[in-house]
């Protein structure tokens, strides 16, 4: 990049350089500018005192200092992840060997559910210079690559997160080995020759084949295309346990507040059991006097109790009994943004 832009003459150096920048492949915002990371808060149908539409979201990334109502709505390609997502449907990456793409999903769209496979949704898009992770809680999405931008009806209902990060090539060499324990539903993706010498264990995954672990569970330390730190929590269906309470509240020193969809009768209630305890949040408020109940509310995430920690995580499994013996994950941020935006939105938990 530096030489190219040394070969830039002043007159088109705005054109040519910034196009040449916008063609790598990151994570999205609103306007289509590539950004470190975002995240946004699909709400629920089904809030208190109001039925809405089901398809409209908060975002947030590091330019804006809250949650902002999108003006757009998630089942069009118009906001981030449409505009993220449109870099392999319009940009028919699916066509091409210079990229790896990689859709997975424990439900995905058209396909029957088959047991066996880590409770985790996202997909991985990178070339040899950078790329995105998305990992989301949405079932039956994304699309095909061939169908283009879709979002499906079932995931109106309740309330849905995602997060994107930009990370640089070899990062995705770690991510990888995470995907090896998650053991995740690749329903399409591709590895093209350029790539697996690099990534033998994408190429076994995409193929329905689980490598071998060396342990139950693992952690990797991130950074993204900025340097912004992330912490990835990823465990087999060997670690019986919940994930919050038996590791990662453990791991990381802290009391954790967890939103997960709390089906009755489901739930895990809420655990002091060890020195860091995980408490069920029961209610959410959104800015605007959003207000909704946990099980109406299909997203997986958690806080530190403790504001100075200052500890977010976003990831797969619910606080139920069944999902101990699955696999799946958190990603941590210790950014205090993003704390701020989730633990001022816990309007009510369950203490122990």
């Amino acid at each position: 990049m530096d030489t190219y832009i040394s070969l830039c003459v002043p007159i088109i150096v705005m054109l040519l350089c910034s196009t040449v920048f916008s063609t790598d492949i990151s994570c999205k915002n609103e306007a289509g500018e590539p950004v470190d990371w975002f995240i946004i808060y699909k709400l629920p149908r089904y809030k208190i005192g109001e039925v809405g539409s089901g398809v409209d979201y908060m975002y947030l990334d590091s330019s804006v200092e809250s949650w902002q109502m999108s003006k757009f709505t998630v089942n069009t390609s118009q906001g981030a992840i449409g505009k993220t997502l449109n870099q392999i449907y319009i940009g028919e990456a699916y066509k091409s060997n210079s990229s790896v793409y990689a859709f997975y999903n424990d439900a995905p769209p058209i396909l029957e559910y088959i047991k066996g496979y880590g409770h985790t949704k996202g997909l991985l898009h990178f070339d040899h210079s950078q790329g995105f992770w998305l990992s989301h809680s949405i079932p039956h999405f994304p699309s095909f690559p061939e169908k283009g931008y879709r979002y499906p009806s079932s995931g109106k209902v309740n309330g849905q997160t995602a997060l994107c990060v930009t990370y640089q090539y070899a990062q995705f060499l770690r991510i990888v080995e995470q995907m090896v324990y998650l053991f995740p539903r690749f329903y399409n993706c591709s590895v093209p020759g350029g790539f697996l010498a690099d990534l033998p264990q994408l190429a076994q995954l995409c193929e329905g084949s689980k490598p071998p672990l060396a342990s139950d569970k693992r952690v990797e330390q991130l950074f993204s295309i900025q340097g912004e730190k992330f912490a990835s929590f990823v465990k087999s269906e060997r670690f019986v346990d919940d994930i919050y309470t038996g590791w990662v509240a453990q791991a990381l020193d802290v009391d954790l507040l967890v939103e997960s969809w709390q089906r009755e009768g489901h739930e895990l209630p809420s655990n002091c059991s060890l020195p860091k305890h995980a408490m069920n949040i029961k209610r959410i408020r959104l800015p605007g006097s959003i207000l909704f109940q946990s099980h109406y509310d299909h997203s997986k995430w958690c806080v530190s109790r403790a504001y100075e920690d200052q500890v977010t995580c976003l990831g797969d499994l619910n606080r139920e009994r069944a999902q101990m013996w699955r696999g799946g994950g958190l990603v941590c941020s210790f950014n205090p943004l993003i704390y701020k935006a989730f633990r001022q939105v816990v309007d009510w938990y369950i203490g122990c």
